[in-house]
This record gives structure tokens, C-alpha cells and sequence, in this order.
């Protein structure tokens, strides 16, 4: 067995044993302070409010385990089990050109892996949430999303592929930084075009109407100094009653949504505060901030790739027997989340440090109390649990727990 092969293994079972763990501590410590509102809560949340994100939160944890560990089976079959090989000796059999058996392979394994998940997806959706009452996806919605999905997978990812596996196999040496700086102008286009192009085709996008929201909305982002392309809602209540807010695109594009379930749960002073957090992002530059990281991650990680897929191991080592570009990419891609796995706390750090800075802007631009009760509304309408294991959240949360946030909100 190869060293690379060990490795790999190695850093699987560590991934799937440190998940494990993780799943168990946050269940039994949500379940532990099942019986009891946080101090802090007591005067805002029910017992049964409390209960039931406490169970919500417990039940989507128990599912994930399977996933989790079909994943990793999956993942083991399509490498050292023989299944990429399986896939791409067919393929190649067809006599196709090695750009375009590249392109095929690539689809391949995206619709048997999308087919496969479709099941915890199905569950997930018409199951859970139906059971706590977030779900109001159709099964016809469900259906439609599925085919506008692969449509939109296809009408921008092949020609992406296209162009990577061109540059991976014309460009040279350098290819890994052409695909790069490729790999950028393709995640501007679409971070550009999404609120315009692609949003709209999984919903309906309406402006705001006129009237006192909007007044105090449009005159707080005067004095924030931010323009935008609209203020919309979405129709977010198609599929799900749990509410939510944000920004998308950017220049000309920029566009602010709300989903129409958090104009029913939120007055006027709540989203004016929510907005407000939203903006913080903004000022702060974290949004740029984010795409700068994530860029020089990806330019990082093809630099890498470009090493890997000239050592014959990179091949051997994971199961398959005949090297290509292609599927240098592919495996590349399946592997690297097994090695990059416990960086996780390190991005939630980050992430934390933003939100705690957008929370303090919005403190000072419309008024912390709002904004403490916008974020017990939302936990509650979205049945987030008060109370988490304290290694689960810091290894996984983007966000800072409800106690601890709400309590630097408070000393604002």
C-alpha cells in the first residue's frame, strides 16, 4: 500500500471520527439543556419555543449522520474501490476526443452522484421540515427545481469545464494560473449576473412597495453611503417559512432581499437593525475581504494540482490506473476536503470576527436593542437553538451562539 494511500485513509477515518464526535457532544448538550430557557432568553422565549428548536436541531443532527457516512462510503468506491476507473474506461471506449471524454466523465459523475444524494434531499425537505413546519415545497416545485438546477449546471459549467480542461492540456506549464485568472472572471460574471440572470429563475423577485419600510430602509443606506440596484422580497414562503435576508451582486447589480416570511416576523425597527448588520458587512469590506481569501486559497490549491497530476502516486494511490488531466481534476476536487477538513474552525474564526463587527456598526447606525430583538425573532421563527456544544458551534457556525452574541450586543 502506498504511503499517499495510507495518508489518505489516515485523514478519512480522523475526518469521519472527529465529525462523529462532534455530532454526539452537540446533541447531548442541546438535549442536556433541553428542560430550560437560557437566562438571558427566559423573558423573550417559551419552553416550548426552546423545546422545539432543541428537537429541531437534534433531529436534522441524528440525519446528518447517514449522509455523512454514505458520503464517505461513496467516496471510498469511486477511489480505492475501483468506481472512477469503472467510469472513465466506458467512457473512453466511446472514442471521443480527451477534452470532450472529459467533459462526459465529468457530467457522468455529477448525475450519478446528484441521483444518489437525491434521497437525504427528498427526506431533508418533505420529512423534517415538514414534520416542524418549515416545508412548504410541492412535490411539482421540488421537481421543477431539479431540472432548472441541471439546466443552469449545464449551461455554465461545460464550458467551464471546457476551457479548464483546454488550458490544462494546450497552456503549458502555467496552465494552473490561466485557469486561475479564468476561474475568478467566471465567479465575478456570475456573483455580477445572479441577481439579475439566475435568482430569478428559482423565484419571483418584487419590489418593495412604497411606504414606511422603504422610506426608513432607503434612507438608511443614504447615510450609509450604499447604492443599490433595488430593494426587493422574495418569495421565499414557496418553499420555506424560515426567514432571511441579504445582499447579491455587485457595481450596478448590487441588489437587497428580503424574504417575504421576514417582513411578517420583523417591525420596521427590527429590519431597519437587520439591514443595518447587513451594511456592516459592507462597510468593513468583509465581502471583499472573503472573495480576496478565496481567491488566493484557489490560486494555492491549482498550484498544488498543477504538482500533483505529474507524480504517478497522485493516480495509484486513490485507485485509478490510467492518468489524464480530467481526472487528475476530479480527484483532486473528491480528496482535498479530507485534508482540508480541520481548517473549519480556522474559517469560523474569521467569519465570527465579521459578524461581530458587522453587529457593533449596526449598533451604532440604528440601535443595538433592535437588533437583539430582530435576532431572538429569527431564532425562534427559525427554531436555531439556544444552546449548542460550545466545540460543535466554534468548529462549525459561521455565526457566533445566540448567548454569546446577543450578550456583546448588550455591552454595546
Amino acid at each position: 500500500m502506498h504511503n499517499f494511500t495510507v495518508l489518505f485513509l489516515v485523514m478519512l477515518s480522523l475526518s469521519v471520527l472527529v465529525r462523529f464526535w462532534l455530532n454526539q457532544r452537540h446533541i447531548a448538550h442541546i438535549q442536556a439543556h433541553r428542560a430550560e430557557v437560557p437566562e438571558a432568553f427566559k423573558d423573550k422565549i417559551s419552553l416550548e419555543e426552546h423545546q422545539k428548536a432543541a428537537d429541531y436541531t437534534t433531529t436534522k443532527n441524528k440525519f446528518s449522520r447517514w449522509p455523512g457516512l454514505y458520503d464517505t462510503a461513496l467516496l471510498l468506491v469511486w477511489t480505492l474501490g475501483g468506481g472512477l476507473t469503472w467510469l472513465d474506461s466506458n467512457i473512453q471506449s466511446l472514442g471521443l476526443s480527451p477534452i470532450l471524454t472529459g467533459i462526459v466523465v465529468i457530467l457522468a459523475l455529477m448525475l450519478i452522484s446528484s441521483l444518489l444524494d437525491l434521497p437525504f434531499t427528498a427526506y431533508s425537505t418533505f420529512v423534517i421540515e415538514e414534520k416542524f413546519g418549515f416545508n412548504n415545497t410541492t412535490l411539482k416545485t421540488f421537481i421543477i427545481d431539479l431540472f432548472k438546477g441541471a439546466a443552469l449546471s449545464l449551461m455554465l459549467g461545460v464550458p467551464l469545464i471546457f476551457v479548464v480542461l483546454w488550458l490544462m492540456e494546450q497552456a503549458g506549464e502555467l496552465w494552473w494560473l490561466y485557469t486561475w485568472l479564468v476561474w475568478m472572471a467566471f465567479n465575478l460574471l456570475i456573483a455580477w449576473a445572479y441577481p439579475i440572470w439566475i435568482a430569478p429563475v428559482f423565484n419571483k423577485f418584487t419590489p418593495l412597495e412604497e411606504g414606511e419600510t422603504l422610506t426608513r430602509i432607503t434612507s438608511l443606506l443614504e447615510k450609509c453611503g450604499f447604492s443599490s440596484n433595488g430593494i426587493f422580497v422574495i418569495d421565499g414562503s414557496k418553499r420555506s417559512s424560515h426567514g432571511n435576508a441579504y445582499f447579491s451582486g455587485f457595481g450596478r447589480n448590487k441588489r437587497i432581499v428580503f424574504y417575504d416570511t421576514l417582513l411578517k416576523t420583523l417591525d420596521d425597527d427590527e429590519l431597519e437593525a437587520v439591514l443595518a448588520h447587513e451594511l456592516g458587512h459592507f462597510k468593513h469590506k468583509h465581502i471583499v475581504k472573503s472573495i480576496a481569501l478565496s481567491f488566493a486559497i484557489s490560486l494555492l490549491g491549482l498550484a498544488l494540482l498543477a504538482w500533483l497530476m505529474n507524480q504517478p502516486w497522485f493516480f495509484t494511490a486513490l485507485g485509478v490506473q490510467n492518468s489524464s488531466t480530467y481526472m487528475a481534476l476530479i480527484l483532486f476536487s473528491m480528496v482535498l476536503p479530507v485534508f482540508t477538513f480541520l481548517m473549519h474552525p480556522v474559517m469560523t474564526l474569521l467569519s465570527r470576527k465579521n459578524e461581530f463587527e458587522a453587529d457593533a456598526f449596526a449598533a451604532e447606525q440604528s440601535d443595538a436593542g433592535n437588533l437583539i430583538r430582530a435576532l431572538v425573532n429569527l431564532y425562534k421563527e427559525n427554531a436555531n437553538t439556544l444552546t449548542p456544544d460550545p466545540l460543535h458551534s466554534a468548529f462549525y457556525d459561521s455565526h457566533p451562539p445566540a448567548p454569546v452574541r446577543i450578550a456583546h450586543l448588550s455591552n454595546q
